[in-house]
């Protein structure tokens, strides 16, 4: 067994990563106005600094930039996009996942409306903090974004405006040509491995999301369809050198989670429709599911990496039971189309989960020293 060049990689990450403290209190003073969005910027400069270096250490060939500079995975992206807002407060989301036990609130905790034609802003939307990690090493950096399906699960065709978007294909055609835009410029700029988080395809596991998705006037069962061609369109056009990978993901704020369900109702058309090189799967508890899914992964080509370590709780998991579950699942797909990373990120919110920088680093590095074991 031997690494892989492309990506993604056999010991991997989703990628956002804990901020520290001090980060925290910068953003709450530049929200406050009371400091410059230069000020905060270069404060997230110099964190990133200390994220790469801590991701070198840990031995990770794909380096993030921690999600530094986000409050959320999703909504900083989302809300560039020109023509697009939300009712979405931050502060608020915060008060309401302290306030509900986890798995409480199946309610949707984002809604983006499309209020007009999309576009995306001058110089794009990641590009320059691509080029600004880039700078800091060697290794290859990712960068994560939400899925262009994160526009369209949440709000449905009575988010998008009809005057804009008459017919539904436009506004998934209009979707498509701004993330293409994107990778293409984060390709020039020399970005090579892109990352898109999507809850969707994971919430459509979830029967109570499936009756949301019904509620909008969706069918579930043709959602995946729609999907893989709307991110197939988005990245049709990619550099040939530049991997992307789909990560799914059931809900990541403070430790907490929205849906359940095993990946039987997506699998089959998720695997087979989405031309992508891989997908990073939650499967650090039993609301995943279990292997038998796998079966539907097409033999060769797309990766699954397999999220068995756990970035909810501090407990480290053994050796032992992480090769014990990639071998179970290598039943139903090749071992060689496998590999391993946590569940998801540390800190899909700017509020991280609830684990320590230290739980952050043991995590990794187990990541990094089972792949070893396991592939070599």
């Amino acid at each position: 067994m031997t690494s892989r060049n492309r990506p993604p990689f056999r010991a991997d990450h989703v990628g956002s990563l804990l901020r520290p403290e001090a980060l925290l209190e910068s953003r709450r003073k530049w929200k406050a106005g009371e400091m410059s969005a230069e000020e905060l910027r270069a404060h997230e400069d110099a964190c990133i600094k200390d994220a790469v270096k801590l991701q070198e250490e840990a031995g990770l060939e794909a380096i993030t930039d921690g999600e530094f500079r986000r409050e959320s995975f999703h909504v900083d992206f989302i809300s560039k996009i020109k023509n697009v807002t939300s009712s979405w407060d931050f502060d608020a989301a915060v008060k309401l996942g302290e306030e509900h036990k986890a798995g409480e609130d199946k309610q949707m905790p984002y809604i983006p409306y499309i209020n007009g034609k999309m576009d995306r802003p001058d110089g794009g939307i990641e590009v320059e903090n691509y080029k600004y990690t880039a700078s800091l090493t060697e290794r290859m950096v990712k960068i994560t974004i939400p899925s262009p399906t994160m526009t369209h699960f949440r709000g449905g065709r009575d988010a998008i405006d009809q005057d804009s978007y008459p017919e539904m294909d436009d506004f998934f055609a209009d979707m498509a040509r701004l993330y293409r835009e994107e990778l293409a410029d984060l390709a020039a700029a020399g970005c090579n491995y892109v990352q898109f988080d999507d809850t969707n395809l994971a919430y459509l596991c979830d029967e109570k999301m499936r009756e949301n998705a019904r509620q909008l006037g969706e069918d579930p069962d043709e959602l995946p369809t729609t999907y893989a061609a709307l991110i197939n369109d988005a990245i049709r056009d990619r550099h040939p050198d530049q991997a992307v990978c789909i990560h799914l993901c059931r809900g990541n704020a403070m430790s907490q989670w929205f849906a359940s369900g095993g990946y039987e109702p997506v699998a089959d058309k998720l695997f087979n429709l989405t031309d992508v090189d891989g997908f990073f799967l939650e499967y650090d508890d039993e609301r995943s599911g279990g292997f038998e899914p796998l079966r539907f992964v097409p033999k060769g080509g797309k990766i699954i990496v397999l999220g068995l370590v756990t970035t909810k709780r501090g407990i480290l998991e053994s050796k032992d039971e992480l090769k014990r579950r990639i071998e179970e699942a290598s039943k139903y797909v090749d071992l060689e189309q496998l590999a391993l990373s946590p569940q998801c990120g540390f800190s899909s919110n700017a509020v991280g989960n609830l684990v320590s920088v230290e739980d952050e680093v043991s995590k990794l590095r187990l990541v990094i020293e089972t792949a070893q074991e396991v592939w070599g």
